[in-house]
């Protein structure tokens, strides 16, 4: 196996694969996934790890095998660099890795799918937002599992400006991720009868946000729409707090978890609108689940970690199904099986690789409303997965017929 990535695995050693029978339609009667993530940089606790363990217990629970063949889990670290994404994919695809789920960063995404559609292997994005996946840069193999960068900014802008906040500013990370999320919600904003005032992208490590809050006063918003991520999302949202900018604006975050609002705690936080595609708190699936992965991990899992137990295991059930892990055959049964777990009720596959399911407004809690550590959101709405993502009719998907 290729040097540069931790190897685990689950139902057995290498060396003792023989021993399980396992139908001829599965390459090296060895079923390979690798998780590439985030693993140490500043979205490492939205999956990275997490992703890991999350994996690791779809895979246990399903047996640690499939159709007799024990299942293999390989890790990489892009260490937020696209060619080195691709590098350890490349390197993967040689040593015969099945499918790759997570993805990172959008750059990666679109490059190692181009690079299985190639190679004929399953990727499953699942950290990774850009709408593109879906859209331009589809293939036949390729899935988008958790949000994308049409469908967060599209809910939470339409949500907020028909609450009465018309007047916006942007802080953006200043690469295709950020800039998608910043067109998508000023597309919304308009629409709905609102006003961008302007705009400020910043690099992946910037620290000090003051210039580009005052910017954003002096503009008149009233709204600031946080197109940022990871650790600057958390420096931003910390300053606009420590320079009272709440008198005169309401924080907007287009991509944000569990992780962060405990990482800034509820004084920072609290009233933060957001959208997620997962809340560990909502139901008792979701809070069995949960315990489960805190056990390991010791922290609730996100939107992303709980998304790639969904994606593992509903892969593995059309290898089950199939008795096969080649790369059309799975998808088209994936496609064909409605997704039903704990944190998706019904969802679908549509022909352009896209996950439709439901997502849901949240807002942070205030310090009075946390009942514990974790206790940190609440649900305001549902919405629904066919209202929420890229209409079809919209698709520049090569796989999509319009009629």
């Amino acid at each position: 196996m290729n040097g540069k990535f931790k190897c685990f695995l689950v139902g057995g050693m290498m060396s003792v694969a023989a021993a399980f029978p396992a139908a001829a339609q599965i390459s090296d009667n060895i079923v390979r996934l690798g998780i590439l993530g985030d693993m140490s940089g500043p979205n490492a606790d939205q999956h990275g790890p997490g992703d890991v363990v999350a994996a690791r217990m779809a895979v246990a629970d399903f047996g640690g095998k499939v159709r007799g063949a024990p299942i293999e889990i390989v890790t990489g670290n892009l260490l937020g660099a696209p060619d080195i994404g691709v590098g350890i994919s490349r390197g993967w695809y040689d040593d015969k890795v099945d499918a790759i789920f997570s993805l990172g960063n959008s750059a990666v995404a679109i490059a190692v799918q181009r690079m299985a559609a190639e190679k004929n292997r399953v990727t499953i994005a699942t950290s990774a937002g850009s709408d593109e996946l879906t859209n331009t840069a589809c293939t036949p193999v390729s899935l988008h599992w958790t949000y994308d960068t049409y469908a967060l900014p599209a809910a939470l802008a339409t949500a907020i400006v028909k609450q009465g906040g018309k007047e916006w500013y942007f802080l953006t990370i200043d690469y295709a991720f950020g800039h998608a999320l910043e067109t998508q919600a000023s597309r919304f904003v308009k629409a709905n009868g609102g006003t961008v005032r302007g705009a400020s992208p910043h690099p992946q490590g910037t620290v000090d946000f003051s210039s580009d809050l005052t910017q954003a006063v002096h503009s008149g918003a009233t709204v600031l729409g946080l197109a940022t991520s990871g650790a600057p999302f958390l420096n931003a949202l910390k300053q606009f707090r420590e320079f009272g900018l709440e008198k005169t604006m309401r924080p907007a975050a287009f991509l944000t978890d569990v992780t962060d609002l405990h990482a800034l705690g509820l004084e920072a936080t609290q009233g933060l609108l957001y959208v997620s595609a997962f809340y560990w708190d909502q139901n008792d699936a979701t809070r069995a689940f949960s315990a489960r992965f805190k056990k390991t991990h010791g922290a609730e899992p996100t939107m992303f970690q709980a998304s790639i137990y969904s994606a593992v295991t509903h892969y593995l059930k059309a290898i089950d199904a199939t008795g096969t892990d080649e790369a059309h055959a799975v998808i088209a049964q994936m496609r064909a099986t409605p997704i039903n777990d704990f944190m998706t009720t019904n969802g679908r596959i549509r022909e352009d690789g896209r996950v439709i399911r439901d997502l849901y407004l949240m807002q942070a809690k205030t310090p009075a409303e946390s009942k514990s550590e974790w206790d940190l959101a609440k649900v305001l709405a549902t919405i629904p997965g066919d209202q929420a993502f890229r209409p079809l009719a919209e698709s520049k998907c090569p796989l999509v017929h319009h009629n």
